[in-house]
């Protein structure tokens, strides 16, 4: 797992209730997709089961709308057809069934979707190459 990063994106301008919102949906997505990179479950010293949790860290970024589209965008170029992508959008976060999510989606071209936030995970040289010089979200 040390050759692995995970990172998630951020739209810095969300209020936090949407931040904390798109960061746990991606996070669960990321699971999901990435499940090697989530430890196996744990007993504490009394013995109670804890599940496990990830292995890497998976620092949460911020950027501005504009740039998580410019780097959604770089990720479709070949170079990065190794990197595992789970975006999160305003068309998502609209829908509360998802069947009105497959079809909302279905309507909307890519360029209309504002981009609340995006996971990555993919080789460390990758992820930093993408986003080593973007703050932290704080």
């Amino acid at each position: 797992m040390e050759t692995i990063k995970c990172v998630m994106i951020l739209d810095e301008n969300l209020p936090l209730g949407l931040l904390a919102n798109t960061a746990a949906i991606l996070g669960m997505t990321l699971g999901k997709l990435v499940p090697e990179a989530v430890g196996e479950d744990v007993n504490d010293a009394s013995g109670m089961r804890h599940r496990g949790i990830v292995e890497v860290p998976v620092p949460i970024l911020r950027a501005d709308r504009e740039r998580i589209r410019a780097i959604r965008k770089t990720l479709y170029e070949p170079e990065y057809a190794g990197v595992t992508v789970a975006d999160f959008s305003d068309v998502a976060q609209k829908c509360h069934v998802y069947e009105d999510y497959i079809q909302a989606i279905a309507e909307v071209g890519e360029g209309e979707l504002h981009y609340y936030g995006i996971g990555l995970c993919g080789t460390k040289k990758l992820i930093n190459k993408l986003t080593g010089s973007m703050p932290l979200l704080r």
